[in-house]
């Protein structure tokens, strides 16, 4: 059974940081790109990050309102996926999900992300 658990949310102050985990089980995660999407209340789930898998040289991918202040990376002894979010902004504020695709059909229970003054 595919399973992606993911960890490290919070409440944190504009311009704060926070790193999220994924952990990955029921199948081979070095053979896949996973992606982060997220959900801000009230509207639809957004796709914000991508690392493909090491075959593909993990090259990464972002939107473009998480550029520059996110980075993805990976673990495949640990099956792990992070996401560091840095300079956060009010606008970031949502559940974040680990993906095996772009749209969010596949994910976990996802982690609630608040930034607040």
């Amino acid at each position: 059974e595919v399973q992606l658990v993911e960890s490290g949310g919070g409440v944190v102050q504009p311009g704060g940081s926070l790193t999220l985990s994924c952990a990955v089980s029921g199948f081979t995660m070095n053979t896949y790109a996973i992606h982060w999407v997220r959900q801000a209340p009230g509207k639809g789930v957004e796709w914000v990050a991508a690392i493909n898998a090491p075959n593909v040289g993990r090259t990464t991918m972002y939107s473009s309102s998480v550029k520059g202040r996110f980075t993805i990376s990976r673990d495949d002894d640990k099956n792990t996926v992070d996401l560091h979010l840095n300079n956060l902004k009010i606008d970031d504020t949502a559940i974040y999900y680990c993906a095996l695709d772009t749209k969010g059909r596949q994910r976990g229970q996802g982690t609630q992300v608040t930034v607040s003054s």
